[in-house]
């Protein structure tokens, strides 16, 4: 009898077995849930806690960077490049032109505008010996081709040319430091680059005064994914010895330093703006005040550094 009651329990729990077996293949099949970890039902890698955060997007930065605070806002026209100022004016930038604006009032008073077919993409000024001197290039253009161009900011006048020629990519900006010219030359992933040479060789040069070069650099690799596919369009060395960079579309400054030994810039912090990319220029009146431009708004944004 204790054998019969055995024999019993065991094709019960196999007819179980059997059953459990069949439900689950008919899950499978009609797309309904089957017996799996949580995190797999919800789609999450096994082992990863429910309510844990995804990886964030690989262009995403790994903390939330400190922010620059508004002071002012001043409608131009030809706020589509970059902007320089000094203690009077505020001058915005354009390609082939160059808009000057009362920065008190934010009245326009004066404009320059050059020959398109020569002055094809200025890119960025900035005022050094009382005098307004500007980064230019030919882009969209290949082979690219760089120069300086010097303007007289009272007379809004062009007095002066320096050509780099073809050789290291588009001159975006130049910066007067420390008894030398550094100057940027972008390469582009995107439209405007040349074969064989994307974002990636974009590069800083030291010159002498009189434009013989000395040093270059690359730029660090997190920066460079942050450029996209364009590149560095503002930069300028600050008072703490730190170069201060922008990009061409990210509302992001770059703070970066020399290397201590090999040919790539150090990337040091991160600062969000309020504007996105190009170039911008330090505030002539106010140490560790920025003016940058707003594209979409046609504005001359003036801001706090952090």
């Amino acid at each position: 009898m204790f054998a019969f009651i055995l024999r019993l329990s065991a094709i019960f729990i196999a007819l179980l077995v059997m059953a459990e077996v069949a439900w689950a293949g008919d899950a499978a099949q009609t797309g309904a849930p089957v017996a799996a970890p949580v995190a797999a039902a919800v789609g999450a890698p096994v082992g990863t806690a429910i309510g844990a955060p995804a990886d964030a997007p690989a262009d995403a930065p790994a903390e939330a960077a400190p922010a620059a605070t508004v002071l002012t806002r001043m409608e131009a026209q030809e706020a589509h490049q970059g902007v320089t100022n000094d203690a009077k004016y505020v001058y915005a930038i354009s390609n082939s032109t160059i808009g000057k604006y009362d920065r008190a009032s934010g009245r326009h008073v004066a404009s320059w505008s050059g020959d398109p077919q020569v002055f094809i993409h200025i890119n960025s000024c900035e005022m050094v010996a009382g005098q307004m001197v500007c980064a230019m290039s030919n882009f969209p253009n290949v082979p690219m081709t760089s120069s300086v161009e010097w303007f007289n900011p009272v007379t809004m006048r062009h007095v002066r040319s320096h050509s780099f020629g073809p050789g290291h990519g588009s001159l975006t900006w130049i910066d007067w430091h420390d008894g030398f010219w550094w100057a940027c030359f972008a390469n582009y992933t995107a439209s405007g680059g040349e074969v064989g040479r994307g974002t990636e060789s974009t590069r800083l040069v030291k010159y002498s005064p009189d434009f013989v070069e000395r040093e270059s650099w690359l730029f660090p690799l997190d920066v460079l994914k942050r450029f996209g596919d364009f590149s560095a369009s503002g930069g300028r060395w600050g008072r703490d010895g730190m170069l201060y960079v922008t990009g061409h579309t990210r509302p992001e400054m770059y703070v970066l330093r020399l290397p201590d030994a090999g040919g790539r810039l150090v990337h040091v912090r991160t600062i969000t703006l309020p504007t996105g990319g190009q170039a911008f220029d330090w505030d002539a009146t106010r140490p560790g005040t920025i003016w940058t431009i707003s594209r979409d708004r046609a504005e001359l944004v003036q801001s706090r550094l952090p």
